[in-house]
């Protein structure tokens, strides 16, 4: 269930990043709720999820769950230009997220 639970709060961790970069400083109110909500579960999931999960496991595969959807987003809805490169980090990325699922001590 830990895990579960980690892997949702680095979907909200995405969402709560991307959510405050719409909000232009705070001055859009609904992204600035969904920042603020997003922000909250996010970090309730990923404590929760620390007390069964190694803090560094568990600290890395949140971020990189969040760090790889932000960027996915922002490739594809933002503006950011997307590259074969930055596919095949992506991809890297979440190679090296689930090597840590599988090499953690705590299942």
């Amino acid at each position: 269930m830990a895990w579960v639970i980690l892997i949702v709060s680095g979907v909200l961790e995405a969402v709560w990043a991307t959510a405050l970069g719409k909000s232009e400083n705070f001055t859009k109110l609904w992204p600035t709720v969904i920042f603020g909500v997003a922000l909250a579960l996010s970090m309730v999931g990923l404590a929760f999820a620390m007390r069964d999960i190694s803090t560094g496991t568990a600290y890395a595969v949140w971020v990189g769950i969040g760090a790889t959807l932000a960027v996915t987003y922002a490739m594809i809805f933002g503006g950011e230009p997307a590259s074969v490169i930055k596919v095949l980090l992506l991809i890297g990325l979440v190679g090296c997220i689930v090597g840590l699922k599988l090499v953690d001590g705590s299942h």
